[in-house]
């Protein structure tokens, strides 16, 4: 119990005005917690308003551009039906500490469809689009290319930090993407995390039907598999985590600690950054849903102090470092310590850094090894003639470790 109690002593009870927690944007067809889609499938939103109203909130869609810019399209040049929604599937949670309203949304619906490939933004709000609570980025793909993703170990004296090299294989089944290939463009997208990313790539050569992204410039650090806890249940220790609190100011999860620097690579399962949100009672797996508890999570970094702020980072709060996931260095204990609201249940995230320049670095806590296990994404963009915005004609993965 002495961690526990250092951890009562040296961080006080944040309170902040966060009203819409625990938000999720899936695909249920692949039961993939990646948001792309083809026509004719739909996407599951899910979030919780922790003020447990019955605030009925809206909701509209947005095209964007190969590089995730507005590209001024109109409501109805990339979309068919209603320009808002009403969001009015809600749930009251039960049995839980933290009482809130838990909201859902399939989409596309009756009132509203996507028309064309590309990229997207749902965007909840209650009153304008322009004052958003917020937004989550997915993507609606055609049937225009098989994409293929391959995965190989890179070694540069020059630049020791980057040690996985991508290379994409795109074959057409339409002639008009072939007719019209210097428009056509590659981004990779690692582990959903759009920090780790590489846009705007053209592709080398043509070879038949098949476009080939062979670039030796197309390389990623492999930074390290992710840190991990399970507090489905809530009040026992359980995977990673060190001790429990519960009492009448909430629960309260403290996770072990985690070493930085780590010398050697250690193979550790992981869902490269995802999150699913589970509660478990004696056994019984409830719906997480409404019945899945909130709790202050405590996450700490053994560390001496260094001149970047530390961020812990994860699908779970789409790797934006912010002052909520911002970790503050305790010289008494020499840890690096974070607090953060989170719905029960597993959860993948990472240490990271920032400089002055706002520069991200997913592996100088971490570590960064060519045999890590990540998840590339490969999304083939094209401009068809005679159209003015981008069509996603492409979507391809690779998941497997190197050995």
């Amino acid at each position: 119990m002495k961690h526990l109690k250092f951890f009562l002593l040296l961080l006080p009870i944040l309170f902040f005005a966060q009203k819409i927690s625990g938000v999720q944007l899936f695909n249920p067809q692949t039961n993939d917690e990646t948001p792309v889609i083809k026509f004719g499938e739909q996407l599951i939103l899910n979030f919780d308003d922790l003020n447990n109203s019955s605030t009925v909130y809206k909701y509209t869609i947005k095209h964007l551009d190969r590089n995730w810019q507005d590209d001024g399209l109109f409501f109805t040049e990339f979309a068919k039906g209603n320009l808002n929604g009403l969001i009015q599937n809600y749930q009251y949670s039960f049995n839980t500490n933290q009482r809130y309203t838990h909201y859902t949304l399939n989409f596309p619906n009756d009132k509203m469809q996507p028309k064309i490939s590309g990229n997207y933004e749902l965007i909840v709000f209650l009153d304008s689009a322009s004052k958003p609570l917020f937004k989550k980025r997915f993507c609606v793909v055609e049937d225009g290319a098989s994409v293929g993703v391959s995965i190989s170990r890179f070694a540069d004296s020059k630049r020791p930090d980057i040690n996985q090299r991508v290379e994409v294989a795109a074959v057409s089944n339409q002639a008009d993407v072939l007719a019209n290939i210097n428009s056509i463009s590659l981004n990779v997208i690692q582990n959903n995390n759009f920090n780790m990313g590489v846009f705007n790539v053209k592709t080398n050569s043509l070879l038949g039907s098949k476009i080939l992204f062979q670039q030796l410039d197309l390389v990623f650090p492999g930074n390290n598999e992710f840190y991990y806890f399970d507090n489905k249940i809530i009040d026992q220790p359980f995977d990673a985590v060190a001790s429990v609190l519960n009492n009448q100011e909430g629960n309260h999860t403290y996770l072990h600690s985690v070493w930085a620097y780590p010398l050697n690579y250690q193979y550790q399962p992981d869902v490269n950054g995802a999150f699913y949100f589970r509660r478990n009672d004696l056994g019984i797996e409830r719906n997480a849903d409404t019945e899945g508890d909130y709790s202050w999570v405590y996450f700490s970094v053994d560390s001496e102090k260094i001149d970047k702020e530390l961020f812990v980072l994860g699908a779970f709060n789409d790797f934006n470092p912010s002052d909520e996931n911002k970790m503050i260095y305790d010289e008494n204990v020499k840890k690096y310590i974070a607090k953060i609201y989170l719905k029960q249940g597993f959860y993948n995230y990472i240490i990271a850094t920032k400089d002055g320049s706002d520069n991200l670095n997913f592996g100088e806590i971490n570590g960064s090894f060519w045999q890590t296990e990540n998840l590339y994404q490969a999304f083939i963009y094209y401009q068809a003639f005679g159209k003015n915005y981008d069509g996603l004609v492409g979507y391809g993965e690779y998941r497997r470790a190197l050995r």
